[in-house]
Order: structure tokens, then sequence, then C-alpha cells
């Protein structure tokens, strides 16, 4: 009995072919995945994104000052309108927040790649990870929270208690738009800046440092001890970014900070007209928020080593010659691309 003869077969289906990219990118290199990457990119979205929050802040500034002449609100020094220690904070914590959709935007053009990529190597915010890594921040906190209460205050504000009525109402303030304004400088800092400067290099302590520096002279220079604790968060706060694939971790430790902070603050009378921010802390405070960091990164990779969360992005499958592209995915130069029909 012969053999039957063997036909051609049709081409596997799509992807088959070995990946280009069978490992993924890590998260600071994002940038590079979607290969639409060109060195003027991250460069534009910068500039970009940096005129258009300085007109947003022009424009809420604007609003602000209609608000306290409809009100009747004392005007300032400066020129500004006073709506008092609430109001002001949370004009702050807006002004802050509405760099969250530029960066968004500057994701999306011209960096030509999905939004969600600068939120994780999923493509989107993973809120189960982000749970997570709040639960890991409770006990750190716990121990800043403590230590700041056992540290003598010599800023000579008042500590009287505000009363339960005003500082429910100011909780209730700061606890829809602290986590907005602190997750808002992630995604500039840990998100957009990092993957600006990770499209460039490939060691992430390179794409890390410059974001940790900017963001600490981002809250202006107190004291030395002050700065270098905001570096260390910065550097901290990086590096789980790239170790977890996304911004859940340091977002989870900023919004515990700001909460722990701004309640602090509001529990007194005048404490939320106080301009004093983390540059300004003392070197026992300064020390203990450094120490809060590096216990907090040590549950983050504990949790990451038992859960595993998805450190790099999914490699971009490359179909044989002839074959099409599927929708979403860019196409190989030497992709031939779909066959015309008459």
């Amino acid at each position: 009995m012969t053999n039957m003869p063997s036909y051609p077969t049709a081409p596997p289906s799509y992807p088959t072919a070995p990946s280009a990219d069978p490992t993924g990118h890590p998260y600071h290199r994002l940038d590079r995945a979607t290969g639409r990457h060109r060195w003027w990119r991250p460069l534009a979205g910068t500039v970009l994104m940096s005129f258009a929050y300085v007109v947003l802040l022009l424009v809420l500034l604007a609003l602000t000052y209609g608000l306290g002449t409809v009100l009747g609100a004392p005007e300032l020094p400066d020129g500004g309108v006073d709506l008092g220690p609430l109001g002001n904070t949370a004009m702050d914590l807006v002004s802050l927040a509405a760099a969250l959709p530029l960066v968004l935007l500057a994701t999306l053009w011209p960096a030509r790649r999905r939004a969600g990529t600068v939120s994780s190597v999923t493509g989107r915010l993973r809120i189960g990870w982000l749970g997570r890594c709040l639960l890991a921040g409770l006990l750190p906190i716990l121990l800043l929270t403590g230590t700041a209460f056992l540290l003598p205050g010599d800023s000579g504000e008042s500590d009287t208690w505000v009363g339960w009525s005003s500082f429910l109402t100011a909780l209730a303030v700061l606890a829809v738009l602290v986590p907005l304004q602190a997750a808002a400088e992630e995604y500039v800092f840990r998100g957009w800046l990092t993957q600006a400067v990770g499209a460039f290099v490939r060691s992430p302590w390179f794409a890390v440092l410059p974001q940790a520096v900017l963001f600490a002279a981002a809250h202006g220079w107190g004291t030395r001890w002050g700065f270098l604790g905001l570096l260390v968060n910065g550097v901290v706060a990086g590096l789980l970014t790239i170790r977890t694939g996304g911004l859940e971790a340091a977002i989870a430790l900023h919004v515990l900070n700001n909460l722990l902070a701004f309640g602090v603050s509001a529990a007194v009378v005048d404490g939320l007209a106080s301009d004093e921010t983390a540059a300004d802390a003392p070197w026992p405070l300064a020390l203990t928020a450094v120490v809060t960091d590096l216990l907090y990164a040590a549950l983050v990779l504990w949790l990451a080593r038992r859960h595993k969360p998805q450190r790099l992005s999914a490699p971009a499958p490359t179909p044989y010659p002839g074959h099409p592209v599927p929708l979403g995915h860019p196409a190989p130069p030497d992709h031939p691309g779909p066959a015309r029909t008459a």
C-alpha cells in the first residue's frame, strides 16, 4: 500500500511564528513596546503636557477668583481669594489632580499608545493589586503616625481640636480629593517621566533617578533631611513600579501618606492653613519616613512573590509573511499587508 501524497496545508493560524520580543517589556520600556517609538515623542509629550498644565492652572485660577468674588471671600496679599483653610486646600488638590488627564492624553498622543500603558504593563490599573498594596501600607503608616505623635512639636502651630463637625467635613473632602491628587503625581513622576526616560535607557536605575530628583524638588527646598526623605520616597516608589509592573504600589503609598498628613492637619485649628510640606520635615520625622518607605517596599515585594503580578508587557506577536495583522497590532516593516480584492 502506497502512502497518500501529502498536500500543502494552509499556514498555521496567527500567531505561531516566533515573536521578535518573546519576553515583553518592563514598565519603564513600554514606550518601545508598540513599535511606534520615535526619539521626539517623549520630548514632545513632556513639552505639550507642561504647556497644557500651565494653561489649565490659569483657567482654574480664574474660576477660583470668580467663585470667591461671588461668595464675597476676602482677598489674599497675592491677589487671590481666600476660601478658608479647607477651600484653599481643596483647590490646591484639584490643581494637582488636573495633571492626571493630561498624562493620559499625552500617552495617546504624541506617544501614540494606549492610555492604560501608563498605568501598568497590562494596559489598565489593577484594582486587586492596588487593594493588596493599600493593606500592605497600613502597618508602615501606623508606625509613621505613632512616631509623628511622639515627636515634640516645635512649629508653634495650634494643637487645639477643631471639633467633630469640622473634622468630619474636612475628612470627607480629603477622602475624595487626596487619592486623585496623589494618583496624579504618580502618573506624572513614576508614570510619564519614568517611561519617557526609559525610552532611551535600559537600566531601571537611570530611569528612576531623574524623576525622583524632580519629585523632591517639586515639593520645594525645606530642610536637607526633608529633601533626602522625598528623594528616597521617589526612588523606592519608582523601583516598586518597575518591579511590580505598574503604578499601583506607588499610588497606594502616596495616598496613605497624604491622607495621614492632611488628616492630622485637619484635626487641629488652622492646621490646613499651614504651607509646610514633607520637604520641611525635621530629621527624626524624615528618618522615620525613610524607614516607613523601606518597610513598605519589603512588604510589597513579599506580596509580589506570593501573588506574582505581571511584570512585563505581553510580547507583540509576529505573523508569518502574507498573514493579515490582527487589529490593534502594528504591522512589521516587511509585512506585505492584506491582499487587495478586485
